[in-house]
């Protein structure tokens, strides 16, 4: 559920949460002091983001995951630690907003549900539908460019491999991930 949109400095940012879906799982980049599943309503785990840069090249973009509207979402709470609070909210906005104008995800405040029932607001970074990166594509086109794509940070694979695993690892089963993942891993 959206709580707010966030104005778009992270200094304003009010909380002390962020939902990770993807990379941020197994990947957070910024110093934490508790991590917890977490539930997120009325947004979905999906591969709805064209990546040029990190997952894809311009001549070959790559396809990484946003949280798109519909459903739910199963995945990670991390509670910043108070002393690098501001820093890790400033590294989380220039990792997954590194370009102002063409921004792929709107930040925003959500509530999500904690493992023991505990509903917390969390700042989570949603798909922008209007982003020329956005993507609704089939399967079989998300498989064969988690197949083929390959970006500064490695092999377009690995990133739905690492996010299905530690998800797995964590005891969080996501079928389609899964489905993916393990199909991308494999040989055609």
């Amino acid at each position: 559920m959206l709580v707010g949109v966030l104005p778009l400095r992270p200094k304003d940012i009010r909380t002390d949460w962020v939902f990770a879906y993807g990379s941020l799982i197994w990947n957070p980049g910024f110093e934490y002091c508790r991590a917890e599943i977490a539930r997120l309503h009325g947004y979905h785990r999906a591969f709805c983001i064209g990546s040029t840069r990190y997952r894809g090249t311009p001549n070959r973009p790559g396809v990484v995951l946003g949280l798109d509207r519909g459903g739910a979402c199963i995945g990670l709470a991390y509670q910043f630690s108070t002393a690098s609070r501001e820093a890790s909210i400033e590294a989380l906005f220039r990792r997954e907003i590194p370009n102002w104008v063409e921004r792929v995800y709107r930040p925003s405040v959500v509530q999500i549900r904690l493992a023991d029932g505990q509903a917390v607001a969390a700042l989570a970074f949603i798909a922008e539908r209007q982003s020329r990166w956005y993507r609704r594509l089939p399967d079989a086109e998300i498989l064969k460019t988690l197949r083929e794509a390959q970006g500064q940070r490695g092999p377009n694979r690995d990133y739905a491999i690492n996010t299905w695993q530690a998800l797995f690892d964590r005891g969080v089963r996501d079928p389609k991930l899964e489905r993916l993942a393990r199909l991308a891993g494999e040989t055609p």
